[in-house]
């Protein structure tokens, strides 16, 4: 029965979070219950427990965490002073006199929300409110309209800065470490957040071109899908004028985030602290701020951070019991012993995660799955930076795909009546077509993930 037990622990878990219990106590309690059932059976020693302070500090200590609650900031910020509906609205007129001109509107609009908010549920429930009255209004296709706003809500996961890539890179950086400490490599070389934005450049720019590719196909192909706007606007200079000042301000502020990561000049942390205060700035330049927004701002950024903290310190926990009952040697002789080698392994990883994508957020299986299969992974060979970005693209993929996605459930919330669930799930089975389609180029060409990295970094 005691080798079994880690494999209950994970179950119960899992168990426990469908039931709806918070991440941070599901994870904290069942690990601290099976403990005290391993105690008093002998099958559990106690020392692992007394790691449990130092891993705590560690967490705090963390420099490069710091980076969530900053990131979290900016892109409540940008939300909150309705700079991405300004924005939004600037595009459709632009592109609203050509066919699918509004579903490119959405697409570019929730690629640059995903880029500054990085939050896949504010993302399509903000693109929910917005954009999808008026892409009804205007004759769109109700299954395109809702497809497009779920699968450009999901590019949260992947666009950096993504808070999303933040957590997973510090997993994977620690989980790399510990891979090479048991391969016998004492200096072992590190894989930083940076790394996994500059990765997922390619991979989510990919996605874009995909999702408007498509919509393009669908205004050639079935016209009265994806019509041009009736009233179109004069391209003015007054127009053009209003235009450059929506549209400059939020990609400037994406670009001096990115770049300065990028380039070298900033950590991600850094980088995070500019782009706070350049959401701070837009807002009062604006005119869209004032310390009732500012209270609420503040107010989301802390609940989301001691959230995220929270479940920190739980998944230590949890991770320190799975190893104090000879978890990952389970899982390590499970993966050695699977035939077919690191190929079966990684589908068989890709498959869990995939499926278990229905019923746990991005946060709970980065903290509960990354760190079991992880370190067995890397210390197999396998890439961290490609690991990280086929791990994110795959939890977009489950996020978005019927009847259990978590994007159609965000924006089944704020659609209207009219529109039923069915066509929501229609929708979405062409933008699941197309991740898959990316999912496998990765796959099949690992470079994809791993080229600008090295290029840029070495």
């Amino acid at each position: 029965m005691t080798e079994f037990m880690p494999l209950l622990l994970f179950i119960v878990v899992c168990l426990v979070l469908m039931c709806g219990f918070p991440v941070a106590f599901t994870l904290a309690g069942t690990s601290l219950l099976f403990a005290g059932i391993g105690l008093l059976t002998g099958t559990f020693d106690g020392a692992f427990l007394s790691a449990l302070p130092n891993r705590i500090f560690g967490i705090l200590s963390n420099q490069i965490l710091i980076a969530v609650p900053l990131f979290v900031f900016m892109g409540v910020m940008l939300e909150k002073s309705r700079i991405a509906e300004k924005l939004l609205r600037n595009l459709g007129l632009l592109f609203g006199p050509v066919r699918g001109g509004l579903g490119f509107s959405v697409i570019l609009v929730g690629m640059l929300l995903a880029a500054s908010t990085g939050i896949v549920g504010a993302t399509v429930v903000t693109m929910g409110l917005i954009s999808l009255p008026t892409m009804l209004r205007n004759g769109y296709s109700p299954s395109l309209a809702s497809g497009t706003i779920c699968a450009t809500g999901t590019l949260g996961q992947i666009i950096p800065p993504s808070t999303a890539l933040i957590i997973l890179g510090d997993v994977l950086s620690s989980s790399y470490q510990q891979a090479q400490l048991k391969m016998g490599i004492f200096t072992p070389d590190t894989v930083s957040v940076a790394d996994l934005f500059v990765g997922a450049l390619i991979p989510g720019l990919m996605l874009v071109a995909g999702y408007l590719l498509y919509t393009a196909g669908v205004a050639v192909f079935r016209p009265a899908a994806a019509p041009a706007v009736a009233d179109r606007q004069p391209m003015t200079p007054g127009f053009l004028l209003e235009l450059l000042k929506g549209l400059l301000p939020p990609l400037l502020l994406i670009i001096a985030v990115l770049g300065s990561i990028l380039t070298g000049k900033a950590t991600p942390t850094e980088a995070a602290g500019i782009g706070a205060m350049g959401a701070l700035v837009l807002a009062i330049l604006y005119g869209q701020f004032d310390l009732k927004r500012l209270r609420e701002v503040m107010d989301s950024t802390l609940q989301v951070t001691s959230m995220i903290f929270l479940i920190f310190i739980g998944a230590a926990l949890f991770s320190l019991v799975f190893r104090g009952f000879g978890g990952e040697e389970l899982v390590h002789d499970a993966f050695s012993n699977m035939p077919g080698g690191v190929f079966a392994a990684m589908l068989v990883v890709m498959l869990v995660i995939f499926l278990l994508g229905f019923i746990l957020d991005f946060i709970e299986i980065t903290f509960v799955v990354v760190p079991i299969v992880a370190p067995v992974l890397l210390a197999m060979g396998v890439d961290p930076v490609w690991l990280g970005i086929m791990i994110a693209i795959n939890l977009q993929t489950s996020f978005l795909t019927p009847p259990f996605g978590f994007s159609l459930f965000y924006l089944r919330g704020v659609a209207p009546p009219e529109l039923s669930t069915s066509m929501l799930y229609k929708g979405a089975i062409p933008f699941i077509v197309i991740q898959v389609i990316v999912l496998g180029l990765l796959a099949m060409f690992p470079e994809l993930a791993t080229w600008l990295p090295d290029k840029i970094y070495g």
